[in-house]
C-alpha cells in the first residue's frame, strides 16, 4: 500500500485495494497497523446483499479477500431486477455464496457454521411507505426477522461480531443538533419504531447471551445503487428524464448525508475494533446541508434545470437531522471521506448508465 504503516498502533485493520484514502486518514490518527490483503480473512454474513449499501460492502470484503455468504430475498419492494444488477459482478466470485430466501425461514444454524461476523444490513426500508397496511412488512422483515437472526447467533460458536445496520430515524425531530447517541429515541415513523425495536433486541441478546452486537445508525446514504425510492435517485432520474420534480415541504429541511463508501468504512472498522461491542454508533457524513443548497449542487453537476413542484411534507419525516459522529470518531476512527458534492457527481454518472 501506498501510506507506510505506523510505528505504534492499536488495532489490526485490512483494507481492499482503492481504499487507501481511508487508510490514510486513519495512518494520521495512529489507530491501526495496516496488513496485505492478500490471503483470505474471514467468512462473513451479509443480509441485504443485493441492497444498496449491502452489496457495496460485499464488494469490500471480497475485494479484502474475505469469502462472503449472502442473503438476499429479493422481495419486490422495489424492481428485483434493480438488485440483481447490483450483484451481478458478486455471483461469478469463487469466494461469494448467494443464499435466496427469507430470514425467517432459513437454516441459520448450517449458515452461521464457521461464519465469524454477521452485517446484518436487510430491513424492510422506506419511512413513507411504513405507514397503513403495509407495516406488517415492516414488523415483519425489521423485528421478526432479526429476532430469528439474533436466536440463532447466541449458539453460533466462533461469531466475534454482529453488526446491525440501525438509522437516524430512530431519533425522530430531535431538539438537539448535531444528535449524539445520548439522545433518547422518539421515532416519528412506524419505520423508525421497527428499526428502533430490533435496535433494543440487539442489546438483549448481547446482555442476556453475549452475542457481540455493535450497532450503526446510518444518516441519508445516498450513492450508486441507491434505492430508487430515494429523494436522490429520483431526483437525478427526473433530470435525465426532463419531469418535473416533487419536494415533500418547503425545501429547507436538512439532512446529514453519507456517501456509501463511508458507510462500508464503518462497517469494516465495526467489525475489528474490540471497544464497539455493545455500543451504538452515529454514521453520519459530517455536515449538516438544506435541500434547497442540495438542489442547487444537482443542477451544477447537471447542468439542467429543475421544475419542482412542491407538496405538503410527508408524515414521519423529520425536518432536521444531524449526526454527532464524534463517538465514532473516537472509538472507531471513523472519518467521512467523501464531500456531497464529489458524493453527488458518483451517483449521476451511475444514474446515467443505469438508464442508458
Amino acid at each position: 500500500m501506498a501510506t507506510s504503516p505506523p510505528t505504534e498502533s492499536k488495532f489490526l485493520i485490512c483494507l481492499p485495494s482503492g481504499w487507501d484514502f481511508y487508510q490514510k486518514a486513519h495512518t494520521d490518527l495512529g489507530l491501526f497497523t495496516w496488513v496485505s490483503c492478500s490471503t483470505r480473512m474471514a467468512t462473513i454474513i451479509v443480509t441485504g446483499v443485493a441492497g444498496f449499501i449491502g452489496s457495496h460492502l460485499a464488494d469490500a470484503l471480497l475485494k479484502r479477500g474475505d469469502r462472503v455468504i449472502g442473503i438476499d430475498q429479493f422481495n419486490d419492494y422495489y424492481d428485483p431486477l434493480l438488485k440483481r444488477k447490483n450483484v451481478a459482478s458478486l455471483v461469478s466470485q469463487a469466494d461469494f455464496e448467494l443464499v435466496e430466501g427469507d430470514i425467517q425461514l432459513l437454516n441459520w444454524s448450517a449458515l452461521l457454521e464457521g461464519v465469524e461476523v454477521v452485517y446484518h444490513q436487510a430491513a424492510q426500508a422506506g419511512v413513507r411507505a411504513s405507514w397503513g397496511e403495509s407495516f406488517r412488512n415492516y414488523t415483519e422483515r425489521n423485528i421478526n426477522a432479526t429476532q430469528v437472526l439474533l436466536e440463532a447467533a447466541k449458539d453460533a460458536k466462533g461469531l466475534q461480531r454482529f453488526v446491525y445496520a440501525s438509522t437516524s430515524s430512530v431519533y425522530g425531530n430531535a431538539e438537539t443538533l448535531p444528535t449524539a447517541e445520548t439522545i433518547p429515541p422518539q421515532p416519528v415513523s412506524p419505520y423508525g419504531i421497527t428499526k428502533l425495536a430490533a435496535e433494543q433486541l440487539c442489546w438483549l441478546y448481547h446482555q442476556n447471551f453475549g452475542v457481540p452486537v455493535t450497532a450503526l445508525r446510518y444518516f441519508t446514504v445516498y450513492g450508486p445503487r441507491q434505492r430508487p425510492d430515494m429523494a436522490f435517485h429520483k431526483f437525478f432520474k427526473a433530470l435525465l428524464e426532463d419531469r418535473t420534480i416533487s419536494i415533500y415541504g418547503d425545501g429547507q429541511q436538512t439532512r446529514d448525508f453519507t456517501f456509501v463508501s463511508d458507510a462500508v468504512a464503518a462497517n469494516l472498522q465495526a467489525a475489528i475494533v474490540p471497544g464497539a461491542i455493545g455500543e451504538v454508533f452515529n454514521i453520519g457524513g459530517g455536515s449538516r446541508v438544506v435541500l434547497a443548497e442540495v438542489l442547487q449542487t444537482m443542477e451544477q453537476i447537471t447542468d439542467r434545470r429543475m421544475r419542482l413542484e412542491f407538496q405538503e411534507s410527508a408524515r414521519g419525516d423529520a425536518r432536521h437531522t444531524a449526526a454527532d459522529v464524534s463517538k465514532a470518531r473516537q472509538i472507531l476512527g471513523y472519518q467521512p471521506q467523501v464531500g456531497l458534492a464529489e458524493g453527488l457527481a458518483q451517483e449521476w454518472v451511475w444514474i446515467q448508465a443505469l438508464y442508458a
